[in-house]
């Protein structure tokens, strides 16, 4: 028997049942007359040479036995399981055979015995041989009877309720019939064996009719073919190995090599026993002298075997060798029982798996081991425990590839600390990554391992297998904040971006960029990239640094977020920026030293040194410019002032940005104070820092700026940021505007500009009288500014003397109050002012007397047309020029008219002619005497009066100051 291939086992209990009779007697298995055994239903049934059956029960007690046949021996029974039938067929030399279907449950009155259901002769031809296979359906429906002389019966009917059946011979050979085996399915199939073939005949379903199908032509004994359940087939026993069959053919089968006897399926096992065999070193030898004849016996003993035929397990579970011949194997109450022909009856018990993997552990079977378990559908909890176990075994062997290759594939339930302990050695380390990868695709992975894992990459400068491992598509296997920590530790810049861009780390991504890669043009397009918040964020906790680095683009930016008009745009050619070798191999040497602690704090390894910053490619800058845009897009747009703390030491990009937010039309008014006061400034910090000739370019546009029109900047600002920035311009205007031109020239006197008080003068001195005795006094308070005044002194005088600002003698009492100015500088003033006030005064005499002739003549008349009468010689009408008539009336102003002509006659008539005259001059009176109360009217032409005097005597004769009269 050739077992090189099997690996032998012992998985089963075994022990001798031995059952005794009511009186005490010999067990009833030790009785010569047992032909044949069968089990079902929880009991065990055995039939005797003289026909009868007993029944027995779990304890192997007989519960029950009757007579089945009168004669003949029962050379077959069966069962049927679940059931309480069961099938006998007995036979006898001179006639045919008999089959019973009994009723266990059902008794005869008369006998007590179990009534049969049906009987009936099985025939074949009348040929007398003897039956060599039966087999039958569960549903007694259908029955195979093989014979000797290679024939085979089919019994179909109604046997349980006596029908009927029929009878019909189905095959025919001229080799015995060695088995027979249903197979139930869509089509009923019936397997026979001869000594020289296997062949399979469809009695039942497509295909019913046709001839039987040779399977293999090879045959097999009396016993060697049962059914295989479990496969839905059946199972061939021959010497060179033990063969399966399906309805197609022959399937796999398991080399084991020696005669067989007999062969039974015990759930996945397949028991096999051996016929005896002598070995004929052993019977010419020492031991055959010494024992006689009586080793014959000895050494004939047969050998019973289990085995799993399995192709991943193919061992024995079970083998032993027997004195005795088996004369019946059993299935029942879960254990397989054997029967030999001198009595003795085994239990054969199968050990619990746990059992099984200890006995396989103790011989390092682990592959067996897992097998095993595998083929009992243990949870994934048990078999990862086998593979630890297999691990472990690996390792202490020093196999560490294959060990690993275990512990992977109990990595859902290891600790992965034991297993990284035993490969932190650096020789190991391929081994140690292959490990933190696989824990990291089955998401147990924690910071410290992907810490550990970056590591490993760094020791072994593995760029490839690091980009593997980022890039690994699904969902994320890892600690993000950990694995973009370590690559930016590492000098890995490019591979942490992309961590934190394909993660929507934006903020992280933008500061590797600009931090690490020191690549500035490519964070501003990435912020360019992002929706208008995550932007914004971005742009302003980086703004100072990019407008450092990129100023045109950055301020574009800005401009753009802060006028309404940002749009993310949409890349089209992604260029990486080329990663520093120097950074990363310094990188390896600071990660490699921190290997073997593989759970150190993250925030302890020091960061190697940059690499400086990088220029943008022109790949860079022309991906920036040629982007196109997605679309507008909405967004609450910020105040303009929170960009301002964004442009400091970068004047000209802020001057920029300013300018363009107020060409926005959609500009709030409340941001435009700030914009325009902010610009301003600007401008002023620009002229200053400028030089001479660009100075007054950047004055210009500051005075340009405040003299438009609604322009919203606070006047005092103006006037703080100009005198802060010495913009004398920006002062002048503010005043201009608020009216202050006294302030205007008395800036410039206070600061000695005489040629600025001179402009002032001449520009603000018409609008602002007062300005000239200003000037007066400044041009003669020293020497140089009377000598810088030069010519203008004069005009000065000339003017005051023109306008009346000043009093000769205030004149010469300003011009006094120093020893500058000289009797030469006023000498024609004074006797211009002389000659003008002698010609003056000649001519308000004239005017005086002219008065008093005209008021004498006046009242001369009124004192005639009260004392003397009048003479009306007037004879046409004055309204119509037609000849006087009567009635007619006359006036006192020498008017006449017919009475018809007038509006109004009696004593409130009045004359037409003079009525207008008339009412003029009442008109004047009423206003002089109603002014005569409004004293603030005359205080007011009193201040606005270059000739005050005048002023006074007119409001006198209006009856100001006259005393009132009571009525």
């Amino acid at each position: 028997m050739a077992l090189t291939s099997w690996k032998t086992f012992n998985f089963f209990d075994v022990t001798q049942v031995k059952p005794q009779d009511d009186d005490g007697g010999a067990s009833i298995f030790e009785s010569t007359d047992i032909s044949c055994v069968c089990s079902g239903s929880d009991n065990v049934f055995i039939a005797s040479f003289d026909g009868s059956v007993r029944i027995l029960s779990q304890a192997f007690k007989v519960v029950r036995s009757f007579k089945a046949y009168e004669s003949g021996s029962i050379t077959h029974i069966k069962q049927v399981e679940g059931t309480a039938l069961l099938v006998t067929i007995a036979e006898d030399v001179s006639n045919e055979p008999i089959l019973k279907v009994w009723a266990l449950d059902k008794t005869e009155k008369k006998t007590g015995s179990p009534r049969c259901q049906s009987t009936l002769s099985i025939q074949n031809g009348r040929k007398p041989f003897p039956i060599s296979a039966f087999s039958a359906l569960e549903d007694l429906s259908q029955l195979a009877v093989g014979f000797a002389n290679g024939s085979v019966t089919m019994i179909r009917g109604d046997l349980i309720n006596d029908r009927g059946a029929r009878q019909r011979t189905v095959f025919e050979s001229e080799e015995p019939i060695t088995g027979v085996c249903f197979r139930e399915d869509s089509v009923t199939t019936l397997y026979v064996s001869t000594t020289a073939r296997i062949l399979a005949l469809v009695i039942s379903g497509r295909g019913q009719g046709q001839p039987a199908r040779t399977l293999e032509d090879s045959g097999c004994g009396v016993g060697c073919m049962t059914s295989d359940k479990n496969h839905q087939g059946i199972v061939v026993a021959r010497d060179d190995a033990i063969y399966f069959y399906g309805p197609q053919g022959r399937g796999p089968c398991s080399a084991y090599d020696g005669p067989k006897q007999l062969v039974n399926v015990y759930k996945d096992y397949v028991a096999i026993v051996a016929p005896p065999q002598a070995d004929p070193t052993l019977r010419s030898g020492a031991l055959r002298r010494f024992g006689g004849s009586q080793t014959d016996d000895f050494f004939n003993t047969s050998r019973f075997t289990l085995l799993d035929p399995d192709n991943n397990l193919k061992y024995i579970a079970h083998t032993e060798s027997l004195i005795s011949q088996v004369k019946a194997l059993f299935t029942e109450w879960g254990d397989l029982f054997l029967l030999t022909v001198d009595g003795k009856l085994y239990r054969y018990h199968e050990k619990s798996l746990q059992q099984k993997l200890e006995t396989l552990y103790q011989r390092n079977l682990y592959g067996l081991a897992i097998n095993l378990a595998q083929k009992a559908g243990v949870d994934s909890a048990q078999l990862n425990t086998i593979f630890r176990r297999y691990g472990d075994f690996l390792y202490q062997k020093g196999d560490y590839d294959t060990a690993m290759q275990q512990y992977l594939r109990a990595i859902e339930n290891t600790e992965p600390s034991q297993v990284i302990r035993k490969y932190l050695d650096t020789q190991r380390m391929h081994n140690l990554i292959e490990y933190l990868e696989e824990l990291h695709e089955h998401h147990r992975a924690t910071a410290d391992h992907t810490t550990l894992l970056l590591n490993c990459y760094a020791k072994l400068k593995d760029l490839d297998k690091l980009e593997k491992f980022i890039k690994s598509p699904g969902d994320l296997k890892f600690d993000l904040d950990t694995a973009i920590t370590m690559c930016r530790q590492g000098g890995y810049f490019e591979q942490a971006a992309y961590l934190a861009t394909k993660h929507g780390e934006h903020e992280l991504a933008v500061d590797i960029l600009i931090e690490d890669s020191k690549n500035y043009a490519e964070a501003l397009a990435y912020i360019w990239r992002l929706e208008p918040h995550d932007a914004y964020l971005n742009l302003m906790k980086y703004a100072r640094v990019l407008i450092g680095h990129c100023p045109e683009d950055t301020t574009q930016l800005f401009i753009d977020y802060y006028t309404g008009q940002y749009q993310p745009k949409k890349d089209t050619v992604v260029s990486a920026a080329p990663i520093s070798q120097g950074g990363a191999s310094s990188a390896v040497q600071n990660l490699a030293a921190l290997l073997p602690i593989p759970y150190r704090n993250t925030s302890s390894i020091p960061t190697p040194p940059s690499s400086g910053p990088q220029k943008p490619s022109n790949a860079q800058e022309s991906h920036m410019h040629h982007d196109t845009p997605n679309g507008a897009v909405d967004y609450s747009i910020p105040k303009p002032r929170t960009a301002f703390s964004s442009f400091v030491d970068h004047p000209d990009e802020f001057v920029v940005f300013l300018e363009a937010c107020l060409k926005d039309e959609d500009i709030k008014e409340e941001d435009k104070v700030d914009l325009y006061t902010t610009l301003f400034e600007m401008y002023l910090h620009a002229a200053n820092s400028s030089k001479a000739e660009e100075r007054e370019g950047w004055e210009t546009k500051a005075k340009s700026l405040i003299e438009r029109k609604q322009v919203p900047i606070d006047t005092s600002n103006v006037l703080l940021l100009s005198h802060l920035s010495n913009f004398r311009d920006g002062t002048i205007l503010v005043r201009e505007q608020q009216g202050l031109l006294f302030d205007i020239f008395r800036s410039y006197t206070s600061a000695q500009d005489t040629a600025g008080a001179i402009r002032a003068l001449r520009k603000y001195g018409p609008e602002e009288p007062l300005l000239y005795p200003a000037a007066l006094a400044y041009f003669t308070s020293s020497p140089r500014v009377l000598e810088e005044a030069g010519d203008e002194l004069n005009a000065v005088l000339k003017k005051i003397e023109q306008d009346g600002l000043m009093a000769p003698l205030q004149v010469i009492q300003t011009l006094s109050s120093n020893a500058v100015a000289t009797m030469g500088m006023i000498k024609k003033y004074l006797s211009d002012t002389i000659e003008r006030e002698r010609k003056e005064i000649t001519t308000n005499r004239r005017l005086i007397e002219s008065y008093r002739e005209e008021t004498e003549a006046k009242r001369k008349e009124i004192d005639e047309l009260g004392s003397k009468p009048t003479d009306f010689a007037s004879s046409r009408c004055s309204a119509c020029g037609g000849i006087l008539d009567l009635p007619k009336v006359h006036f006192m102003c020498k008017h006449s008219f017919h009475q018809r002509c007038l509006n109004q006659v009696g004593d409130d008539a009045e004359c037409p002619m003079c009525s207008t005259q008339n009412a003029t001059i009442r008109a004047i009176r009423k206003a002089q005497e109603e002014s005569a109360d409004r004293h603030d009217m005359f205080q007011d032409a009193l201040q606005r009066s270059r000739d005050r005097f005048s002023t006074v005597s007119e409001f006198f004769g209006r009856g100001v100051m006259s005393i009132p009269t009571l009525e």
